[in-house]
Order: C-alpha cells, then structure tokens, then sequence
C-alpha cells in the first residue's frame, strides 16, 4: 500500500506514490530523476546524499519522503542559475578544486550554503568543524576549505 507525497523540489511541485518506507534520497533520485543527490552510506555517516528541506542542510537517507511532505526541497540541482550559470559556492569549488571524483561535492555544496548563511565570514576551524559530517576520500579537504571561503566571499545573503 502506496502513499502519496507532494513537495516542491527546486521550485517545482513533485507529487507521487510511494512506499511510506521510501527515503527522500530514494525520492529524489529514483521519482524525480534528480541525480545530483547521490547514495554514499545509507546511514547519514558520509554527506553526499545532503539537501536542503525547508532551508535546512539534510542528509536525504535519514528522511522519509512522507515526512517532507509538504515541504520546500532543494537539491544541488537546483542551486544553479536559472540560465545555467553555476552558483558562486559552486564556481569556488570549481575554482579552486575542491573536488577530485566528484561524489561529495554535491553534499559538501548544500551544506557550505548552510554553513555561510548562518555564518557568512566562517574562519578554517568553523569551516572544518561544519563540514565533519562530509566524507572526502579524495581532497585531504584543504581545497574545499579554500572554496568554501572563496564561496562565502562570493554568495549574496
């Protein structure tokens, strides 16, 4: 027996049947084809499965789709212009290569957006302690420090 959910995702209303065991990861991904979002642990250990939901950093595989119900999600596909250009958090990260493979960028993106709107001048050690729950297997997370300050320099509150 399916449930019904309805969210707006990136502006946009998604409404769908699921099974109420159905994670919002699950949701987003498998429903709405919105890859961005990606599948790391499955046990909120890792990051890369994080999103916003009502303007709060998430980690999707710890959230049911019936609990967003309602709710305004925004992936990482969604922090982008609407003409495509990349956000500035995502520009610095470019820019400053803070990625390698590519797999936690998502999540470290969504969570350094959190980071500097609570906190838009964070010093390394705020940083650094902000993003703990963001595994990186590639970078040694010096260049995502780096972007995520270039980022906070960048991004309009």
């Amino acid at each position: 027996m399916g449930v019904t959910v309805s969210m707006t995702v990136n502006g946009r209303t998604a409404t769908a049947e699921v099974d109420p065991r159905t994670l919002l990861v699950q949701f987003i991904r498998e429903q709405l084809r919105l890859t961005g979002t990606h599948v790391g642990c499955d046990t909120g250990q890792c990051g890369a499965c994080t999103v916003h939901l009502n303007g709060r950093a998430v980690k999707s595989c710890n959230v049911l789709a019936a609990q967003a119900q309602g709710a305004e999600v925004v992936t990482i596909e969604g922090v982008a212009a609407p003409d495509g250009g990349l956000h500035p958090m995502q520009a610095a990260f470019k820019e400053h290569h803070g990625l390698q493979c590519g797999f936690c960028t998502p999540g470290m993106v969504m969570n350094a957006l959190e980071l500097v709107r609570l906190h838009p001048n964070p010093s390394e050690e705020l940083i650094r302690a902000e993003l703990d729950g963001n595994l990186c297997r590639c970078t040694g997370y010096h260049n995502i420090v780096k972007a995520v300050q270039a980022g906070a320099a960048n991004t309009e509150r």
